[in-house]
């Protein structure tokens, strides 16, 4: 059977039972599989620091709120970080998130392992009789989620195994009591000409501007409920926002706004006029951009790749003149509705409005580059973009520690940014718990232009955290969220699952005679502050005042952070001390630990099944519509077997000689709508097809052990799979 055959449902299997440390959003009352007999069940794994589970989050909201009746979504939170088993923690998480589901908290893996969860997010289907019906991995999945319900709904109200809550039954869901406040899990800060600051207020889904003192609320640019609207202060919607950014003076009344804000879920830019509060939507198109989709490029032209590509690779020319500006009040809503879609070539660059982004996490103004850099947490990389193109800078869409030039580099949901007095672009790369610097962005705003190149200061990995200070080799990290750079030339870290500030001293920092000047924690790592509530973002104060890098600072001049506490919801002054040089501290080391496969070496056989939605098949109008990726850490682990193709089986070899490691699987597959036929056989021209586009990452920890030795028994007594010879990967399944 192939991997993309549409084929028969699991064989009928028992769901296993809830088990957890405890639940969240039920009143207090533990849920069984008892409790939801007769109705579909969802099972959402995640954990709160992947973008790919927040996806998926908001994939199923509609979803959960059209068929509630029918439909239970059970969360169960599987951490990856030491932070998140931390049961305040996703308590707060799940009310930042505003999950409206019951959810088990699983700090032990328990219920992941019973369900052979490999990747986070998973969904897994469970029919009204209590059996697994589906295995889903990744995510877009959204429109194949409501076919199977839809399907599952009808099928058991025939069978009269339904009970919905229409029929009396109780919901076991109960909201969680309102909480209130000025600030609502506040993401970003910036000063303000004048010595205000404007918060990104995510949970109120707004714009906060406060008083200097980080208290006293000025107004508020928002209507406070989730969604993209631009206009005026009370009317625009915002969704999540994140980073913020002060457009540079002389490109104010050219663009129309004076910040220019990352609109996180709702995958948009947003430009805010401080005079009046008007936002309008400057990039993205409201959607989220799906790697290796077809239909990322909205443009006019019809042409392949939306016919808003240039070969212009300067966005804002030194030797050309600009293209004419957009109107500033023309925004998304405004453009014609007849356009079509096309492929990402991230060798050009394309109108701002008309490319789909992927949770931008923040932006940052860089005078080297001649536009602003944004940090592209969902798909992993940096953008650049000014009032009239906007393109890819740095990072190939995998997700991962890889240093070197920009168009190889991987990144792993890079969520803070700053500039640094040599046009260095710091940032924080939060999933591989590291800071990095990306250096060569001179000669004006470029597609991957060829002189930058990415390096990492600080991190180890993916799956490798903790809090340890000194040489910055050796230092750790766990999933920090902002950085600023420091009068001196260092770097502040706001490591946000630690709950601390961090201060890295790159060595170009210090003096080169240790007499004048020299930094003793050179190349090192101190801590600058702990007891922290998840703090995601630094404003530099010098004097009591904002300060930029570039800016003069006096010898002995007092420098205070204020730290963006977001799980305290609240800004916090931290006076640093006149050395600036910190605590050297070490928490320990940490790493997620997540169960270990088995694999014998030799050959071995990887299969990822995929099958598409029923009423949709496999969209092959742009090509093959799969496509396998294969990897491994370290590289020497797979002898044959790595590389790209578009089959989603593959023949692996692994080396004997490595005892362990872990293989990085990434796979795609596209759907459409099936086109209903007319009496003649033709297709129905009133209807259009909606693609779909599933994607997933699996980083699966291996063990290598001899062919003779299996925890199955001898060969000829197990399973292929069951011996380590083969690895299932469900996409859909």
């Amino acid at each position: 059977m192939s991997s993309t055959t549409p084929h028969a449902r699991l064989p009928r299997v028992r769901a296993s039972e809830l088990v957890g440390r405890g639940w969240l959003n039920t009143g207090g009352r533990d849920v069984s599989l008892a409790d939801l007999r007769g109705r579909v069940v969802v099972l959402d794994f995640w954990t709160f620091c992947c973008v790919n589970c927040l996806h998926v989050l908001d994939e199923l909201r509609e979803l959960e709120e059209a068929r509630r009746d029918d439909l239970v979504i059970i969360g169960v939170h599987s951490p990856k970080f030491e932070h998140e088993a931390d049961p305040v923690a996703l308590a707060a998480a799940v009310e930042r998130y505003e999950v409206r589901h019951p959810v088990l908290d699983d700090p032990e893996l328990v219920t992941w392992s019973a369900y052979t969860a490999r990747a986070w997010p998973t969904l897994v289907v469970i029919d009204p009789e209590g059996y697994v019906v589906a295995q889903m991995a990744g995510e877009g999945h959204a429109s194949a989620l409501a076919a199977l319900v839809d399907e599952l709904v009808t099928e058991h109200r025939a069978k009269g195994t339904l009970r919905s809550l229409a029929a009396g039954s109780d919901d076991v869901y109960v909201p969680p009591a309102p909480t209130s406040g000025t600030l609502r899990f506040p993401a970003k800060a910036i000063a303000l000409p004048g010595g205000n600051l404007l918060v990104a207020d995510a949970g109120h889904h707004s714009l906060a501007e406060l008083l200097p003192d980080g208290e006293t609320l000025v107004r508020r640019i928002g209507s406070g409920e989730r969604g993209l609207v631009d206009g005026g202060p009370d009317d625009a919607r915002f969704s999540e926002p994140n980073g913020l950014c002060l457009v540079p003076t002389e490109l104010r009344s050219l663009l129309g706004y004076d910040v220019l804000v990352a609109d996180t879920v709702n995958h948009a830019l947003r430009g805010v006029r401080l005079a009046d509060g008007h936002v309008t939507t400057v990039a993205g198109n409201g959607q989220q951009y799906m790697v290796g989709g077809v239909e990322n490029v909205v443009g006019a032209s019809g042409e392949e790749g939306g016919g808003g590509g240039s070969a212009i690779r300067s966005l804002v020319p030194h030797d050309l003149p600009p293209d004419p500006p957009r109107p500033a009040a023309a925004t998304l809503l405004a453009l014609p509705d007849q356009r079509s879609s096309g492929r990402f070539d991230p060798a050009l660059t394309y109108d701002p409005l008309d490319v789909r982004l992927s949770s931008p996490w923040d932006v940052v103004w860089s005078e080297a580059l001649g536009g602003f850099v944004i940090a592209m947490a969902g798909n992993h990389t940096l953008w650049a973009v000014d009032g009239w193109k906007l393109g890819l800078l740095a990072g190939t869409m995998n997700e991962g520690l890889e240093d070197g030039p920009g168009s190889g580099a991987w990144f792993a949901q890079p969520s803070g940014l700053a500039v640094g007095e040599d046009g260095a672009v710091w940032v924080a790369d939060s999933e591989t718990s590291a800071l990095r610097r990306v250096t060569g962005l001179g000669g004006g705003v470029a597609v991957v232009p060829e002189g930058v190149e990415v390096s990492t200061a600080v991190g180890q990995g993916l799956f490798d955290f903790g809090h340890r200070d000194g040489a910055a080799d050796q230092a750790l990290l766990q999933h920090p969220l902002g950085v600023a750079v420091l009068p001196d030339g260092s770097v502040a870290v706001a490591d946000t699952y630690n709950g601390a500030i961090r201060r890295f001293v790159p060595p170009a920092a210090a003096g080169s005679d240790p007499g004048v000047g020299q930094d003793p924690v050179a190349g090192q790592v101190t801590t600058l502050a702990t007891g922290l509530a998840e703090p995601s973002d630094v404003v530099v104060l010098v004097d009591g005042e904002p300060w930029t890098p570039g800016a003069p600072a006096a010898p002995g001049a007092r420098i205070d952070l204020l730290v963006v506490e977001s799980a305290a919801h609240r800004i916090t002054r931290v006076a640093l001390p006149a050395t600036l040089a910190g605590e050297l501290l070490d928490g320990g080391a940490h790493r997620t630990q997540r169960p270990v496969t088995e694999v014998v070496a030799g050959a071995l056989r990887l299969d990822v099944p995929f099958s598409p939605a029923p009423g949709q098949k496999l969209d092959d109008r742009y090509g093959p519509s799969t496509r396998l990726t294969v990897s491994s850490t370290p590289p020497e682990l797979l002898l044959e077997g790595a590389g790209t193709g578009t089959d989603l089986s593959r023949e692996l070899v692994v080396n004997p000689e490595v005892g362990e490691g872990v293989l990085h699987v990434t796979a795609q597959a596209a759907s459409c709508d099936v086109v209903p036929l007319l009496a003649d056989g033709t297709p129905d021209p009133d209807v259009f097809p909606a693609c779909h586009l599933a994607q997933q990452d699996w980083g699966v920890p291996v063990r290598v052990v001899d062919r003779g030795v299996s925890p199955a028994g001898p060969d000829d007594e197990a399973p292929e799979v069951a011996r380590g010879r083969g690895l299932t990967l469900p996409l859909r399944g």
